[in-house]
């Protein structure tokens, strides 16, 4: 069972401060079940999106309540390709959550598939 969306979105923007991330709430999402993304920029022109992962990989990891991954092939994209892909996500699903992480080192403070 997973935490509320509105819960795990708290605690993630603590911890991302906790760590010396700059992060916002972009858009607020359902607070029950609404699907989070999180955009990390590098401040160097180099930015991530992360959307939750498929939840069958989520079985083989004990005490891990969500599970990420990265939403393009690149390690790194381009800003405006960032965006672009999260426009398209929220053209889908009017519900997600999104957060913005700026961090000069790209950390993304989640737990990631493999």
């Amino acid at each position: 069972m997973h935490l509320r969306a509105d819960i795990w979105v708290a605690a993630y923007l603590r911890r991302c401060g906790v760590e010396g991330a700059f992060a916002v709430l972009r858009k607020r999402g359902s607070p029950e079940a609404g699907a989070i993304f999180v955009k990390v920029d590098r401040l160097d022109g180099q930015a991530a999106v992360y959307g939750p992962a498929p939840q069958s990989q989520l079985a083989d990891r004990e005490g891990v309540d969500r599970l990420w991954a990265r939403m393009h092939a690149e390690p790194w994209i381009d800003p405006l390709a960032a965006e672009e892909r999260l426009r398209r996500e929220m053209a889908f699903d009017p519900d997600l959550w999104l957060i913005e992480v700026e961090d000069r080192k790209g950390r993304c403070f989640l737990d990631l598939a493999e």
